[in-house]
């Protein structure tokens, strides 16, 4: 793994390009959050195919991988963020450039599928992302929400913290990993498999029963990404329920998991496929205080432009 370092930070006024690396995305949503994002006083660049549809896909393998290459390579565009998730990253990952990632160092945001994308470039490009709200979601982010991804792409996010629920066994420092839990176990055996030692693992999921919330962290565990943690938070577990059993719940299958290790342990963190989904920088330090229930980030995401 080359030595980490963040991206520049996003200037005031400059372009933002979006990226649609995975599902097809609306155009509808897209314009909407395009005009907020020049409201807010940023140019906005995307491609003309973005809206392109191939299947479930946001056009072919070769124009995705193409988008994203040439937003990293366009000198004019100073962060990208990805329009949706859903699937399709885990296609393309072997079409892009990890050395023009790194030497761009262009803020990249997403999370869902795109938290392969984020996982990639931290391992082979040594780069810190950050997982965050994206334009295409019912309603489009909330201001909430769009204020803290600004803060976070222009580095202005370093001491926020974010509440939630406390399940105890003291504190813990560490770089922040992870994202989407079923993309985490999915990144096993391959070149962007996650790095888990002495950080701070977060996760979250969306539509997985508590069974298969288990089967993700045994599979964890059984590849030696749960030793040596220094904490775990949890964020949104949207529809993580089984319509045939009440019990166990996805929380009491992640505690049971989990609880033994001793771990500083936190539920409820406000990230992933629920709301409000805000931003935490991946590979950026932080804190987990498990008494408090606190994720506090320590550094922001980004080096000063």
């Amino acid at each position: 793994m080359p030595t980490l370092r963040k991206p520049h930070a996003l200037r005031p006024g400059a372009t933002i390009g979006i990226a649609a690396p995975a599902f097809a995305v609306d155009a509808e949503r897209i314009e909407a959050g395009a005009e907020r994002l020049r409201a807010a006083g940023y140019a906005v660049r995307f491609r003309d195919d973005l809206t392109e549809c191939q299947g479930y896909l946001a056009g072919s393998d070769a124009r995705r991988a193409a988008e994203l290459s040439e937003l990293v390579g366009e000198r004019e565009v100073e962060a990208i963020l990805c329009g949706r998730g859903g699937y399709g990253c885990h296609r393309i990952m072997g079409s892009l450039s990890s050395g023009s990632f790194r030497r761009a160092a262009k803020p990249l945001a997403g999370y869902s599928d795109v938290t392969t994308l984020l996982l990639w470039q931290y391992k082979l490009a040594g780069l810190v992302g950050i997982h965050g709200p994206m334009l295409d979601c019912v309603g489009g982010p909330t201001d909430e929400e769009l204020d803290a991804l600004l803060a976070a792409l222009t580095g202005k996010d370093a001491g926020a913290v974010r509440q939630g629920v406390p399940r105890g066994g003291g504190s813990g420092e560490g770089p922040l990993v992870g994202g989407s839990l079923t993309l985490l176990a999915a990144s096993l055996g391959t070149p962007w498999e996650v790095e888990t030692e002495g950080a701070i693992l977060l996760f979250e999921d969306v539509g997985e029963k508590p069974y298969a919330i288990d089967r993700l962290l045994h599979q964890l565990r059984a590849a030696g990404k749960l030793d040596r943690l220094a904490g775990v938070g949890v964020g949104h577990l949207v529809e993580c329920v089984d319509p045939k059993r009440e019990t166990p719940t996805a929380e009491d299958v992640i505690e049971e998991i989990l609880a033994p290790l001793g771990l500083p342990l936190v539920f409820g963190l406000p990230f992933g496929h629920g709301r409000p989904n805000l931003p935490w920088p991946m590979g950026g330090r932080g804190v987990l205080d498990a008494e408090r229930g606190e994720l506090h980030i320590l550094e922001a995401g980004v080096a000063p432009a």
